[in-house]
């Protein structure tokens, strides 16, 4: 374990800390900050993991001095890849990771020593898991920054989470965040591959629908490029093929991600939503060594995709800072392991008070 983690420095240290200023009292059991109403988050970061748990076994020094470096107020995680709590003859908990058995049992205190451990110890973490080592989601909050609700599924209800744990809302005054693992087209028309990401991309409409009473922001991996400048060999993504197969309609063709359909769902979705594409909004042109977010088999060394998001309500678009990928070339530079690189937005602060109060109305 002592690989894994620094030791916590102690008072009087050197070394660079940047916690939110927390006062002893407590609001539903977390801190908030001292003498004043909590401002909102303005600094965020989403990353597939591709396996958190590995990620925190080989490559948490690099991944800690990045968090450390852009100190983001929320990290959006998808394909966590831990099991849910529960099972034989218990409950399942979506909310927690299993400790059924004692490799669990190790797994967890491994995660759980990692996030207590600086940098991450300033977060609050929410969990929406699967019930095997497949998909899911986490949400990492600075602990002054204390969301109004959080929900595990499209529909907002209480206690249900979404199948893979593939959702985690957090409302905040002034903004909704996001964040998701959206399904994979796949190759075929199956009940889990075509059939299941339009399912997908309806109910996300139909969530857009009845939820534009308050901004949202949307992170994660989205599972699609939305156009050509998307994709480091459009020609390529265009007509790829598994196994020879074709699927019957031409609109379904090609690489999960880059079929027409997805693409023209995707649009319908932003301009139904209103919302902006962050990245896009801020650089028009395209960028062969930073401009993409995935690059993995089978589809060959070299060839990426951009399928990593944060997606904005219009009325936000002013605020945006930035939004960079913060990987590079096809050595995969600063992917930290996994085969997706974070992305990471940052928004202005809201002008004045009364500008606030505008975008939340």
């Amino acid at each position: 374990m002592k690989r894994f983690f620094k030791p916590i420095e102690k008072e009087g240290s050197s070394a660079p800390k940047k916690p939110c200023l927390l006062s002893p009292e407590k609001r539903n059991g977390e801190a908030v900050e001292e003498g004043k109403k909590q401002k909102e988050p303005t600094k965020f970061v989403t990353w597939n993991a591709n396996s958190f748990l590995l990620r925190v076994k080989n490559d948490w020094s690099d991944l800690s001095k990045f968090v450390s470096g852009f100190d983001p107020d929320v990290i959006a995680i998808q394909e966590v890849r831990m099991p849910a709590a529960g099972g034989k003859g218990k409950p399942k908990n979506y909310a927690e990771l299993s400790d059924d058995t004692k490799p669990l049992r190790d797994e967890k205190q491994i995660l759980m020593r990692a996030l207590s451990s600086p940098p991450f110890e300033n977060y609050r973490v929410w969990w929406s898991l699967a019930e095997s080592k497949y998909a899911g989601t986490a949400l990492l909050v600075k602990k002054c920054f204390n969301p109004l609700k959080v929900y595990f599924n499209l529909d907002k209800l209480a206690s249900k989470h979404e199948p893979d744990g593939r959702v985690i809302l957090a409302e905040f005054e002034t903004f909704r965040l996001l964040n998701t693992y959206s399904p994979n087209n796949g190759w075929k028309e199956e009940e889990n591959s075509f059939q299941r990401r339009r399912k997908w991309d309806k109910r996300i409409l139909q969530f857009l629908s009845q939820t534009s009473d308050k901004p949202l922001i949307w992170c994660g991996d989205l599972n699609v490029s939305h156009e050509e400048v998307d994709v480091s060999h459009p020609d390529f993504f265009a007509t790829a093929k598994l196994n020879g197969y074709v699927p019957p309609n031409k609109e379904d063709c090609g690489q999960p991600g880059f079929t027409p359909s997805e693409r023209a769902r995707f649009g319908t979705i932003m301009k139904e939503g209103r919302l902006v594409d962050a990245y896009r909004y801020l650089h028009k042109e395209p960028d062969t060594e930073s401009g993409f977010s995935w690059s993995g088999n089978p589809i060959g060394k070299g060839k990426r995709m951009r399928i990593d998001y944060f997606l904005v309500s219009e009325q936000l678009k002013d605020r945006i800072v930035s939004c960079k990928m913060h990987g590079r070339g096809i050595e995969l530079e600063g992917f930290y392991g996994s085969d997706h690189c974070p992305v990471s937005l940052e928004l202005s602060k809201p002008s004045s008070e009364s500008e606030e109060k505008q975008v939340s109305n």
